[in-house]
């Protein structure tokens, strides 16, 4: 019987240690920051280094993208997921520009040589502070902005809504809550009720009044197919959605492959948002 409860004592001891930690360095477990960019102006020579400031004073470092060819009056605010910084969303950059539309390619606190540190209330700052950029430019129509989230940044584009409601908002790998992702990956610990950062994305995809375009992955090992398809059904008219067959969260038909940015570009004609005006 005492080595019984001596076993017991030691398993709790050990969950009650994990679930600490967890806790404690949570957000290093949301949070995967690069900080080397090298120079993306002689990536894209026709890119411009911009500077965000955000609300509570943060010096942003971000890129302006013009749109290739006839200029177009719709641009497209690029919210990264949790990994990486700017630098690695050239290509969809690329793409779009080359479809005739503008892109502001933003990195958050901590991200891409910034300053601060990545949170919730952080990251929906940035991008709010991204948006006020723009509308600062005379060669972007504020009235005439979309905003493209990929996973994190998903949900970091949704609180954005709220703020300051763009003409379209397009969704790629969208959980419906951190929580529920923490649960999925972490299905023996009480996620939901240590989370500081919760992205409520189904709660507050319902008041998005915009149109809305969602892509996933069909073998989206990071995020279930089954939490974007959600967003998807939870959110207004008109919206769309779109399955990349066999493609993994962070593989390249999935962040900006032929087919994604043909879909994309498709939708957003549909509304009334083709890049060339």
């Amino acid at each position: 019987m005492r080595r019984l409860v001596s076993a017991v004592a030691i398993v709790g001891l050990a969950l009650l240690v994990s679930v600490g930690l967890l806790w404690a360095f949570q957000r290093r477990l949301i949070y995967f920051p690069s900080q080397d960019l090298g120079d993306l102006t002689v990536i894209v020579p026709s890119a411009e280094n911009v500077t965000l400031t955000t609300e509570d004073g943060l010096a942003l470092g971000a890129l302006f993208v013009p749109a290739g060819g006839n200029a177009g009056s719709v641009t497209v605010v690029i919210f990264n997921g949790n990994g990486g910084n700017r630098g690695d969303r050239i290509p969809l950059a690329k793409a779009l520009a080359a479809s005739g539309y503008g892109v502001l390619l933003l990195d958050y606190r901590g991200y891409g040589g910034n300053p601060g540190t990545p949170s919730e209330d952080g990251l929906a700052a940035d991008g709010r502070a991204a948006v006020a950029y723009l509308e600062t430019r005379s060669d972007v129509d504020r009235d005439r902005l979309v905003y493209f989230g990929e996973s994190l940044g998903a949900a970091v584009a949704i609180s954005v809504v709220e703020h300051r409601p763009p003409s379209a908002l397009v969704l790629r790998s969208p959980f419906t809550s951190l929580g529920d992702v923490g649960a999925f990956h972490y299905p023996y610990l009480p996620v939901s009720i240590l989370l500081w950062d919760r992205y409520p994305n189904v709660e507050r995809i319902r008041e998005v009044e915009v149109p809305v375009f969602v892509v996933a992955g069909s073998a989206d090992r990071t995020v279930p197919l089954a939490q974007s398809r959600q967003v998807y059904e939870t959110a207004s008219e008109p919206k769309g959605f779109l399955l990349i067959e066999g493609a993994d969260h962070n593989d390249f038909e999935l962040t900006a492959g032929d087919e994604l940015v043909a879909e994309v570009v498709a939708f957003l004609e549909g509304v009334g948002l083709g890049g060339g005006g």
